[in-house]
Formats: C-alpha cells, sequence, structure tokens
C-alpha cells in the first residue's frame, strides 16, 4: 500500500528536478513557437492548452514517463498548433473549421433574437458589453459582434463611410 502522505525524498527530488526541467522546455517551445501560441484562446487554443498541461502533469507525477519523452509531447503538440495556425492563414475553410467565424448579435441598436439563440448568448451579456464599452443606450451602437474567442467587440455608430470591420462577419444584413 502507498504511503499517503510521503513516501521518499528521492520522489521529492525527482519532481522538483523534473517539474523545473520540464517547466524551462515548455516556456521555451512555447516562446520559439511565436507569440499566435499565446494570444487569446479559441477553442482550438484551449484543447492544446488543456492537453500540455496534460502532459506537463504526467512528466511531474508518473515516474515512467520520462522527462525527455514529455519535452517531445510538448514539441508534438506546439507543432501541430504551429502547422493548423500557418494553414489557417493560408487556408480560409481551415480557419473556419478551427476557429469558426465572428458572428454579429446585436445591429443598428436593435439585438438580433435568433444570432442570440443561435450562438447561446443572452441578451444581458451583450448589454454588458455594450456598458463596458461607455454607451449608455443601445441606439448609439452600430453593431455587436461575438468573436471567435467568446469576446464580445462594440462598434459606435459612425458617419464615415469607409471600409467596414464587419466585413466577413456571419449575420451581417
Amino acid at each position: 500500500m502507498q504511503p499517503m502522505f510521503f513516501d521518499d525524498w528521492s520522489i521529492v527530488a525527482r519532481t522538483l528536478i523534473v517539474g523545473t526541467l520540464a517547466y524551462v522546455a515548455m516556456v521555451l517551445l512555447l516562446r520559439v513557437s511565436g507569440q499566435r501560441t499565446l494570444a487569446k484562446m479559441n477553442a482550438f487554443d484551449l484543447v492544446v492548452t488543456v492537453a500540455l498541461g496534460s502532459a506537463l502533469a504526467n512528466v511531474l507525477l508518473n515516474e515512467a514517463v520520462a522527462l525527455t519523452e514529455g519535452i517531445v509531447a510538448f514539441a508534438l503538440l506546439i507543432a501541430l498548433q504551429y502547422l493548423v495556425t500557418w494553414s489557417s492563414v493560408r487556408a480560409p475553410w481551415v480557419r473556419r473549421f478551427v476557429t469558426g467565424e465572428p458572428y454579429l448579435v446585436a445591429f443598428q441598436g436593435v439585438m438580433l433574437d435568433e444570432a442570440l439563440r443561435r450562438k447561446r448568448v443572452n441578451a444581458d451579456d451583450v448589454r454588458a458589453a455594450v456598458r463596458s464599452e461607455g454607451f449608455a443606450l443601445l441606439d448609439e451602437v452600430e453593431a455587436v459582434v461575438l468573436e471567435t474567442d467568446g469576446s464580445f467587440s462594440v462598434i459606435g455608430r459612425n458617419e464615415d463611410s469607409g471600409t467596414s470591420t464587419l466585413e466577413g462577419v456571419e449575420g451581417r444584413p
């Protein structure tokens, strides 16, 4: 039977040494992979982050997993994430598949009820996003967009004509 609180100092020393080296390796690999790896998360990024955390936990706590195996796992996950993000920049269908599309949930001061239902967004959340951007009235807002990372972008009304930031937003009238 395994002791509940303490077995021996060699396990503690292994955890300290392997944990430190694994942490340093993960930070170095993340830095080498570029800023996109550390950007705001969408669903794909969340999966990679959870997988990296799981791999780190296995390296730290499972004596059967060697440090080198853990570093290879980190490198594989980061390389796959790099490959997918590289592909998503070059192939729009990959980007849409991996991250989805931004979605219009309010337009010209009106909540788009069908869009809210489809995206499972509460109107109170949209109003909170509008308030956090300093608008007192929904009528002051041209559009509210649910971004691919789950955040809201609030765009105020503007009389200037020019290139719209709503280009490529799904649900746009």
